[in-house]
Protein backbone atom coordinates (compact mmCIF):
# COMPACT_ATOMS: atom_id res chain seq x y z
CA UNK A 1 0.00 0.00 0.00
CA UNK A 2 1.36 3.46 -1.14
CA UNK A 3 1.81 6.07 1.61
CA UNK A 4 3.14 9.25 2.01
CA UNK A 5 3.83 10.91 5.12
CA UNK A 6 4.57 14.76 5.37
CA UNK A 7 6.31 16.47 8.37
CA UNK A 8 8.20 19.35 9.79
CA UNK A 9 5.29 22.28 9.09
CA UNK A 10 4.31 24.52 12.30
CA UNK A 11 4.06 27.77 13.07
CA UNK A 12 7.17 30.07 12.26
CA UNK A 13 7.93 34.15 11.80
CA UNK A 14 7.86 35.71 8.69
CA UNK A 15 11.47 35.89 7.45
CA UNK A 16 12.32 32.52 9.11
CA UNK A 17 12.89 28.49 7.39
CA UNK A 18 11.37 25.15 7.37
CA UNK A 19 11.94 22.23 6.24
CA UNK A 20 9.36 19.90 5.06
CA UNK A 21 9.72 16.66 4.56
CA UNK A 22 7.87 13.71 2.76
CA UNK A 23 8.26 9.93 3.85
CA UNK A 24 6.98 6.95 1.08
CA UNK A 25 6.69 3.73 1.35
CA UNK A 26 4.96 1.02 -0.69
CA UNK A 27 6.78 2.75 -3.48
CA UNK A 28 10.11 3.95 -5.04
CA UNK A 29 10.43 7.30 -5.54
CA UNK A 30 13.21 7.15 -7.84
CA UNK A 31 11.15 6.19 -10.44
CA UNK A 32 8.45 9.40 -10.65
CA UNK A 33 8.29 12.79 -10.33
CA UNK A 34 7.59 14.46 -6.78
CA UNK A 35 5.39 17.14 -6.43
CA UNK A 36 5.01 19.43 -3.40
CA UNK A 37 1.15 21.32 -3.33
CA UNK A 38 0.01 23.60 -0.80
CA UNK A 39 -3.90 24.92 -0.55
CA UNK A 40 -4.35 27.96 1.50
CA UNK A 41 -7.83 28.52 3.16
CA UNK A 42 -10.38 29.42 0.67
CA UNK A 43 -7.67 28.90 -2.13
CA UNK A 44 -7.39 25.79 -4.95
CA UNK A 45 -4.53 23.63 -4.31
CA UNK A 46 -1.51 24.46 -6.31
CA UNK A 47 1.99 22.73 -7.28
CA UNK A 48 4.58 24.58 -5.86
CA UNK A 49 7.38 22.63 -6.74
CA UNK A 50 8.21 19.75 -8.12
CA UNK A 51 11.38 17.10 -9.24
CA UNK A 52 11.83 14.49 -11.61
CA UNK A 53 13.67 11.24 -11.71
CA UNK A 54 16.49 13.43 -13.33
CA UNK A 55 16.33 15.75 -10.80
CA UNK A 56 15.09 18.51 -12.54
CA UNK A 57 13.33 21.07 -10.74
CA UNK A 58 10.61 23.67 -11.36
CA UNK A 59 8.88 26.29 -9.28
CA UNK A 60 5.88 28.27 -8.75
CA UNK A 61 7.04 32.10 -9.47
CA UNK A 62 6.13 33.16 -5.77
CA UNK A 63 8.84 30.86 -4.61
CA UNK A 64 11.44 31.34 -6.95
CA UNK A 65 14.81 32.02 -5.05
CA UNK A 66 13.03 31.35 -1.61
CA UNK A 67 12.32 27.38 -1.64
CA UNK A 68 14.31 24.47 -2.71
CA UNK A 69 12.87 20.94 -3.45
CA UNK A 70 15.40 17.97 -2.85
CA UNK A 71 15.02 14.16 -3.01
CA UNK A 72 16.94 11.45 -1.32
CA UNK A 73 16.52 8.04 -3.38
CA UNK A 74 18.02 5.90 -0.42
CA UNK A 75 15.64 7.41 1.80
CA UNK A 76 12.59 7.54 0.25
CA UNK A 77 11.69 11.04 1.19
CA UNK A 78 11.76 14.34 -0.90
CA UNK A 79 12.05 17.25 1.17
CA UNK A 80 11.09 21.27 0.78
CA UNK A 81 13.54 23.80 2.19
CA UNK A 82 11.23 26.96 2.57
CA UNK A 83 13.49 30.08 3.64
CA UNK A 84 12.22 33.60 3.68
CA UNK A 85 8.65 32.96 4.95
CA UNK A 86 6.09 35.27 4.09
CA UNK A 87 2.68 35.07 6.01
CA UNK A 88 0.90 34.37 1.95
CA UNK A 89 2.94 31.29 2.75
CA UNK A 90 0.79 29.86 5.00
CA UNK A 91 -1.01 26.47 3.67
CA UNK A 92 -1.65 22.82 3.89
CA UNK A 93 1.44 21.88 2.51
CA UNK A 94 0.87 18.51 0.29
CA UNK A 95 3.67 16.01 -1.53
CA UNK A 96 2.16 14.13 -4.16
CA UNK A 97 3.03 11.59 -7.15
CA UNK A 98 1.32 9.86 -10.20
CA UNK A 99 2.00 5.81 -10.81
CA UNK A 100 -0.07 4.81 -13.34
CA UNK A 101 -2.77 7.48 -13.81
CA UNK A 102 -3.54 7.29 -10.46
CA UNK A 103 -2.50 10.62 -8.34
CA UNK A 104 -1.01 9.51 -4.96
CA UNK A 105 -1.08 12.42 -1.43
CA UNK A 106 -0.20 12.57 1.89
CA UNK A 107 -2.63 14.15 4.51
CA UNK A 108 -0.78 17.49 4.40
CA UNK A 109 1.53 19.44 7.09
CA UNK A 110 0.16 22.74 8.03
CA UNK A 111 2.57 25.81 7.84
CA UNK A 112 1.68 29.01 9.96
CA UNK A 113 3.71 32.19 9.03
CA UNK A 114 2.77 34.67 11.59
CA UNK A 115 4.49 37.05 13.84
Amino acid sequence: QVQLVESGGGLVQPGGSLRLSCAASGTSIRFYTMGWYRQAPGKQRELVANITRGDSTSYVESVKGRFTISRDNAKNTVYLQMNGLKPEDTAVYYCNYIRFGVNYWGKGTLVTVSS
